[in-house]
């Protein structure tokens, strides 16, 4: 599928206090060493699931560990206890709450980034030799199309389109724009397996979590003609349970911890959409039981 790069927009992720970067170069600070590094995850959170699946994908299971963190975070300011140490010893009087994702240092117990996608492509760069190619070159552009796709024409139109405090209108255009989003996915996955490659590509980890969001968090607060146009994507839905039964997606899959956070940050009221699943995930998910790896959390 050929995806067409959209103009310019300001990232929906809120700003990371941390952006440092692995290098190739010992000189750079941030040598990529296997098992010097540590992700810090809480798997409920869209930009720590797409870490954690792009790790599995790489297989860095041994090269670099995972700390899952609990589905909600235990401190008042949205952030995670267990982070604040690393937080404390990487900022001098950091005042903002201690959120994941976190790529840790052990050799100097600081952070070095907690930027998820500068992770999760810093990961596959430095750790992914001989593992699928999930920025392949020449695609930088279109992945980065894909990423600006779902961050503004799934997640904050779907967000904006369930808004209880917006206007009508404001809320109708807001789900046309999430209709139209999904339209040009639909064609282009009518006839291709993957997004914008023959195999799985960083692309791909960025639309399943979107459609993972979507009908388990999203559509909470959309009305049900609403989810069923949303639904009516059949190429697009088949994509999304595909994935779930690769052991790399659906291992990381918990709707039960989506649920627990989404219901603790939420402030919005629920529609009729609630009614309306789309996907049985945890049915597809364990489609691919048979060959997932473990994944111990708290």
């Amino acid at each position: 599928m050929s995806v067409t790069p959209l103009a310019a927009h300001l990232s929906t992720r809120p700003a990371a206090a941390f952006r440092g970067r692995l290098g190739r170069d010992a000189r750079s600070g941030h040598y990529a060493v296997p098992r010097r590094y540590r992700l810090h995850l809480a798997a409920a959170d869209p930009d720590c699931l797409r870490i954690a699946v792009t790790h599995s994908l790489l297989g860095l299971d041994k090269a670099c560990p995972v700390t899952f963190l609990p589905a909600v975070p235990d401190c008042p300011d949205g952030g995670h206890s267990a982070l604040r140490p690393l937080y404390d010893a990487s900022a001098h009087r950091y005042t903002g709450p201690a959120l994941a994702p976190v790529l840790s240092d052990d050799w100097s117990g600081r952070i070095v980034s907690s930027h998820g996608p500068d992770i999760a492509r810093d990961l596959a760069r430095h750790f992914g030799g001989g593992r699928p190619t999930l920025y392949p070159g020449g695609a930088q552009s279109q992945i980065e199309a894909v990423e600006r796709m779902c961050a503004l024409g799934i997640e904050e139109a779907a967000q904006r389109a369930g808004a209880a405090d917006t206007e009508e209108a404001e809320r109708t255009a807001a789900l046309d724009t999430l209709l139209t989003t999904l339209g040009v996915l639909e064609r282009g996955l009518g006839a291709h397996e993957h997004l914008i490659s023959d195999q799985i590509t960083a692309a791909d980890v960025e639309l399943w979590v979107a459609l993972v969001q979507l009908d388990t968090v999203h559509r909470y607060h959309l009305d049900a003609a609403a989810v069923h146009r949303i639904a009516d994507h059949p190429a697009l839905w088949a994509y999304a349970r595909r994935l779930a039964a690769h052991p790399a997606f659906g291992a990381h899959l918990d709707l039960d911890a989506i649920a627990r956070r989404h219901h603790a940050r939420c402030q919005g009221l629920e529609a009729a959409g609630a009614a309306v699943q789309i996907l049985d995930w945890e049915t597809h998910a364990a489609d691919g039981s048979a060959v997932r790896p473990q994944v111990n959390r708290p």
